[in-house]
């Protein structure tokens, strides 16, 4: 769950006012012709038009996705860090069916950093590449045990020194278990924000330096949340649904998915395609269903 700042390029003329973007009409910013993808011979976007652009687009999905949030289980920012660490190269719902057992037979770092190697493995098998996994687990639980009592340190730069744990897992950490602003650049966030313009970097350090530029500070770990949403229910890596997007009136990338309404509504996932969530315990708040345990799918 950081900022290079994009330096203005041209103008162009105010745009006209749209229609809400709930309506899922064609947009009215169809191509902007930003820096990161312009069309030969359109002005590009100024770097104002930019972050009004950009900061509507987090208003309107603040409206749609009023209950976002993160989307592991966790009780602690223990269970929060290893759960992090276990999502890479596979979904929040494989490791949240795969944490209860886990934190079961390891509650605390102590106990994690003494934990038997291949029992670890076979515990979070099912999330993947567990044996790189466990050594990571094993030498970040160590190491919370030898430098920092146990507990996980709030900043992000004693975080970084653990095994296994980058800015993206530190953000997420900071932002959720802290409530220490960050932004969060997993592979939905940074498709997103390449596809609405807001940057043309594919360095997740280089992404969160453009995003945050553009953000106030306060919104940088909700902002996070309501992307990876759209990017996990609607704006999908190899179909985005377009014709059923809030807002397609926005986004200078609509097209590249299914515009027929009725059609992109059958590409929506989880709760705004009425299917089960990715927490087994989910927020009170939120609209969808609870996961299915391991095995129970």
């Amino acid at each position: 769950m950081s900022a290079a700042r994009d330096s203005a390029v041209g103008e162009r003329p105010a745009a006209k006012k749209t229609k809400s973007a709930k309506t899922n009409k064609s947009p009215a910013v169809a191509k902007t012709g930003s820096k990161t993808g312009s069309k030969a011979g359109a002005k590009a976007e100024s770097r104002t038009a930019l972050v009004r652009r950009a900061r509507r687009i987090n208003r309107e999905l603040a409206e749609v996705y009023p209950y976002a949030h993160p989307e592991l289980d966790f009780e602690n920012p223990f269970q929060l860090l290893v759960a992090t660490v276990l999502s890479a190269q596979t979904t929040d719902l494989r490791v949240n069916q795969t944490t209860p057992a886990l934190f079961a037979a390891y509650p605390t770092a102590e106990d994690m950093a003494a934990a038997d190697p291949e029992t670890l493995e076979q515990l979070i098998r099912p999330t993947g590449f567990f044996r790189a996994k466990a050594k990571s687990l094993i030498g970040l639980s160590a190491g919370l045990r030898d430098r920092f009592g146990g507990e996980v340190p709030g900043r992000l730069e004693d975080l970084v020194t653990l095994p296994g744990v980058g800015r993206k897992t530190a953000n997420v950490v900071l932002g959720n278990a802290f409530g220490v602003p960050g932004v969060t650049v997993d592979t939905h966030f940074g498709r997103l924000v390449r596809r609405w313009k807001w940057t043309d970097a594919e360095e997740p350090e280089k992404v969160e330096a453009d995003v945050c530029a553009l953000f106030p500070k306060s919104e940088w770990t909700m902002l996070s949340h309501r992307v990876i949403f759209h990017g996990r229910r609607v704006c999908h890596s190899r179909k985005p649904a377009c014709g059923a997007c809030p807002i397609a009136p926005l986004c200078p990338s609509y097209g590249e998915g299914e515009t027929d309404p009725e059609k992109a509504k059958k590409l929506l996932k989880y709760e705004m395609g009425g299917r089960p969530g990715q927490r087994l315990k989910p927020p009170a708040d939120y609209p969808g269903l609870p996961a299915s345990p391991l095995g129970a799918e």
